[in-house]
Order: structure tokens, then C-alpha cells, then sequence
């Protein structure tokens, strides 16, 4: 037998204070906890289900309570930022958020 090696590729994980209000006034405590474990795969190199929506900018699908949904950008190899988070009823303003953010983001760097 010959020993595998695994390369464990860690990111570093910052949000914004959109996010943070956004996952601060969620008041189902059991999906909390199901995104922060999300959260903390994504910190692992684990994005699971994720969709581009433009610009740099993707989203972290989930498929419970009313499909909640986080956006997000790369900064470099390592730095993953939570921009906004929200759900399928409130998609297309979450989107427009989060490209804003984005922007913004990308201007003080």
C-alpha cells in the first residue's frame, strides 16, 4: 500500500456588514446553523452548489426553507468575501446588491 496525499486548499473567509445584518436577523435557527456549516465547507474548498451570476460574482444555492441563497466573490487565490445574502423571492435585488458590493470592493482595492 502507498499512502495518498491530499493537498487541502484553505480559504480565508470575510463578509460585509450586508451579509453579516442579513445572517444576524435570520430567524430560523436550524438554517443558520445549516449555512454556517455551508460556510465553513466553503472554508474547506468546498463550495458545493454555486452558480456565476456575473461579474465576478457567484452564489451558494440552498435548497431548504425558501431557498436561500449567498453571494459571494474571490479576492486572489485564497479569499472568498460574503457580500449579501437572501432568498429566491427577494433573487434579483439580492443580485444587483451584490454586484454593487462587489464594485465597491473592487474600487478601494
Amino acid at each position: 500500500m502507498y499512502p495518498i496525499g491530499y493537498i487541502l486548499l484553505m480559504y480565508s473567509i470575510y463578509t460585509t456588514e450586508v451579509f453579516d445584518d442579513w445572517f444576524t436577523k435570520l430567524k430560523d435557527q436550524q438554517a443558520k446553523r445549516r449555512i454556517q456549516v455551508r460556510i465553513d465547507r466553503v472554508e474547506d474548498g468546498n463550495f458545493g452548489d454555486t452558480e456565476p451570476v456575473g461579474e465576478g460574482v457567484s452564489e451558494l444555492r440552498f435548497f431548504f426553507g425558501p431557498g436561500y441563497r449567498i453571494y459571494y466573490c474571490k479576492q486572489g487565490q485564497r479569499v472568498v468575501i460574503l457580500l449579501a445574502g437572501g432568498d429566491k423571492s427577494t433573487q434579483s435585488k439580492d443580485i444587483k446588491l451584490a454586484l454593487q458590493l462587489a464594485q465597491d470592493l473592487e474600487e478601494e482595492l
